[in-house]
């Protein structure tokens, strides 16, 4: 399917349409964070503590006068960031594992499966926790957590469709014209698992960034830099959200859920763009 086609295709979607307006909303606000946020998010202004939405402050403030507006803008930065840098980790050793596994069979298949069910039964947001518990806190340690932990369905979905092309006959053919193992999975395989990572990545990324505001929420992650899941930290932490400053805590959480749906909707939509081919066992001999 051509680029063209895939747009086209993906562009009749009206989740995918839907989704997509949501991830340029707020790939504008990242990138132009600080021609959009009307202050400092980090300035303090001890005479506009906990002030609710007004005109000057639209989002109101927090426990130290910081307002609320800039700092949900700024936090889409390091928020998205994660999201897209785990997403990354997961997609490289999930597609890396799933190829390995569904190729060369036997007991690699079957070690790896088990690992990977291991991982699968495991809440990814609880064993995050655990990690994060035992190591520092970084920015750098949480993406490398929720990327190394969000690679199981990605390896699943890889694997299966590598069982699928690699019986087809152009691998057969390309095995008895003598070519490497490492030469068919990179040639052959690895093209044509590629429109099921794409799909799944939408899908990852979304809960990258659930997984990221829940372990800053609960103090787990790096609360040092300005996102989503430390505005909450701080709302719940400063006992904003049990006082009643609902404005506190109700921008970064809707914003979490607005991310998560436009991910979530691109992600569907790209598999709605993708899987029917690939159910069908249409693939193609890469040259």
């Amino acid at each position: 399917m051509s680029a063209r086609a895939v747009w086209k295709t993906y562009t009749s979607n009206k989740k995918g349409v839907v989704g997509l307006a949501i991830l340029v909303f707020l790939a504008i606000i990242a990138i132009f964070a600080p021609y959009i946020a009307p202050y400092n998010p980090n300035a303090i202004d001890p005479n506009a503590i906990l002030q609710p939405p007004s005109p000057k402050h639209i989002f109101g403030t927090n426990e130290l006068g910081q307002d609320i507006f800039s700092l949900v803008i700024w936090g889409s930065r390091i928020s998205l960031l994660v999201g897209f840098l785990a997403t990354a980790v997961a997609m490289v050793v999930g597609t890396l594992v799933g190829i390995a596994a569904g190729y060369t069979g036997g007991l690699v298949d079957e070690a790896l499966m088990r690992v990977t069910d291991f991982f699968l039964v495991v809440p990814a947001v609880v064993l995050a926790i655990v990690v994060a518990a035992v190591l520092s806190s970084s920015l750098l340690n949480v993406i490398l957590i929720i990327g190394l932990l969000s690679w199981p369905s990605t390896a699943r979905v890889v694997r299966s469709q590598t069982l699928v092309i690699k019986q087809l006959p152009f691998v057969e053919a390309s095995k008895a014209a003598g070519a490497s193992s490492f030469y068919i999975m990179r040639r052959h395989i690895f093209p044509n698992v590629m429109p099921l990572v794409y799909a799944n990545t939408a899908l990852t990324i979304a809960n990258a960034i659930f997984t990221q505001a829940a372990l800053v929420f609960l103090g787990v992650g790096d609360v040092r830099d300005i996102s989503w899941g430390q505005i909450l930290h701080f709302a719940y932490s400063s006992g904003a959200i049990t006082a009643g400053y609902y404005w506190y805590a109700i921008p970064p959480g809707a914003m979490i859920v607005v991310a998560v749906l436009g991910f979530a909707l691109t992600g569907y939509a790209l598999d709605e763009v993708f899987n029917p081919k690939l159910k069908e066992g249409v693939v193609f001999a890469s040259t």
